[in-house]
């Protein structure tokens, strides 16, 4: 909505509007007196570069908040029905994170001890069926490998999964509370209309033909 009335303010302003004086005169009676004015660029400049936490827009907030702890973006938004989903997601992304990492972390300490070159130390797979020692081929030591790569792959996505979904938390928190402040009534209507523009930096007040977009809200 900002975007769009900021290009309608373009808009207007490449119709009729001339900001080009750095000065104005202000009628106080039968005299006058020239005063400097910064031009309306300026003055707009001032207004953005406000900074601190307390002037950031209500989407950049909700992001934050998501990005802080998940889920809190959404309870901003007054989104509490998906903080539930939110927490879900990452209790099952958490879960296949702990289960392969430990499957990993079994097969490793198999593969140490079983290469570690000490004849009394014996790994928990020594008599498996698939992945025991006296299988032809060394073929129980090469599944052990197999398995141990295996799980270390999916522990790894699954990580990488998890970071994706913490995005998401936060990019949902921040299009969320861009669209609950979109105005989508019936009230909202765009028209074009015949105006007189005023001419600033000239000594005299004038005006100057051209259109208007007027752009009504509820």
């Amino acid at each position: 909505m900002r975007q769009f009335a900021a290009l309608c303010f373009f808009f207007v302003g490449s119709l009729g509007i001339h900001f080009g004086g750095t000065a104005q005169v202000v009628t106080t009676g039968a005299d006058s007196a020239r005063v400097a004015t910064p031009p309306p660029a300026a003055q707009a400049l001032d207004t953005t570069q406000q900074k601190g936490f307390k002037h950031w827009s209500r989407p950049a907030k909700a992001a934050f908040y998501s990005a802080v702890l998940p889920g809190l973006g959404q309870a901003y938004n007054k989104s509490y029905w998906k903080i539930p989903l939110v927490y879900a997601t990452g209790a099952v992304i958490g879960f296949f994170i702990y289960d392969n990492n430990r499957k990993y972390q079994d097969f490793s300490r198999a593969i140490r001890i079983r290469f570690d070159g000490d004849p009394s130390t014996i790994d928990a797979y020594a008599e498996d069926n698939v992945y025991g020692v006296g299988r032809p081929n060394d073929q129980g030591s090469i599944n052990l490998r197999s398995s141990r790569d295996f799980f270390r792959k999916y522990r790894d996505l699954d990580i990488i999964l998890g970071v994706l979904a913490w995005g998401l938390n936060v990019m949902e928190a921040h299009v969320d509370a861009h669209l609950k402040a979109f105005d989508v009534s019936e009230d909202l209507s765009l028209q074009v209309k015949p105006n007189l523009l005023p001419l600033t930096g000239v000594p005299t007040p004038s005006y100057s033909a051209g259109l208007s977009l007027q752009l009504t809200l509820k």
